[in-house]
């Protein structure tokens, strides 16, 4: 199979990073071409290790930004901070923001406002935006609609919605990636959505350490089990594993302009 790349994971998670040099040795040896590493969760401190695991290794990437779930720490210091650390060359995007509107662990005041603030950053960064979005379809297109999509564009990461929220991003401009969640059974509304994705839009991704597909299902998610997923993906859009591996990289290396 041609490379693929996980467009979407947590390298600087404790449960990763711990065994880093394992996860990316198995990685590579799955076919994995690229990873971008996602920091966001928690302090500023898991951007950073974020960008110094890229700055190590050529074929690592990073995104920075605020969780929704940490969205009431978003404050104007922690963007300032955001924007001093983006300018490694290393970074190729803006997040992972959003709305979570599940777990609520930040005031949906907070998230709101911190999505704002993403959206103006990444616009002004000229970078695309890595968006989490749960339970809140409707309002976050809303306010990407009132706030403007960033000309650089964004993914929709470990989409968990339905054929209409799936078509209504993609209108606005946004890419949408798939995680394991995709092969899980009871996952029949966002395998419905999977074939209505545009070839020029689609996107796969781990998240790990979290949401490991079938059959590894509740064990430690890493990059290596992508390939499951796109092969899952792959039957469900009705192409061979192969032709989607090509087709969801090069739709990463457009986005985040990867080398």
């Amino acid at each position: 199979m041609n490379p693929i790349i996980d467009t979407h994971c947590h390298l600087a998670d404790p449960k990763l990073y711990a065994d880093l040099d394992g996860v990316l040795h198995r990685a590579t040896d799955a076919g994995i071409g690229a990873i971008v590493s996602v920091g966001a969760i928690s302090s500023i401190e898991t951007d950073r290790r974020t960008i110094e695991i890229a700055e190590r290794h050529p074929h690592i990437y990073a995104a920075i930004g605020v969780h929704p779930h940490d969205a009431k720490d978003c404050d104007a210091d922690r963007i300032r901070a955001l924007r001093e650390l983006a300018q490694s060359k290393r970074v190729v995007a803006i997040g992972e923001s959003g709305l979570d509107f599940h777990y609520l662990h930040s005031p949906a005041e907070a998230q709101e406002t911190a999505l704002r603030r993403h959206l103006e950053l990444a616009a002004e960064l000229e970078l695309p935006i890595v968006i989490h979005c749960r339970n809140a379809e409707a309002r976050l297109a809303g306010i990407v609609r009132e706030a403007g999509m960033p000309p650089r564009g964004g993914v929709i990461h470990c989409f968990t919605g339905n054929r209409d929220a799936a078509r209504e991003f993609v209108a606005l401009g946004f890419h949408i990636s798939f995680s394991g969640i995709v092969t899980f059974r009871n996952a029949r509304e966002i395998q419905q959505a999977a074939p209505t994705v545009p070839d020029d839009r689609v996107m796969v991704e781990t998240d790990a350490p979290y949401l490991a597909p079938e059959p590894y299902r509740g064990k430690r998610n890493e990059p290596s089990y992508v390939r499951r997923t796109l092969e899952v993906l792959a039957t469900l859009r009705g192409v061979e594993a192969d032709r989607l591996a090509t087709i969801t990289s090069e739709n990463a290396r457009r986005l985040f302009r990867l080398a």
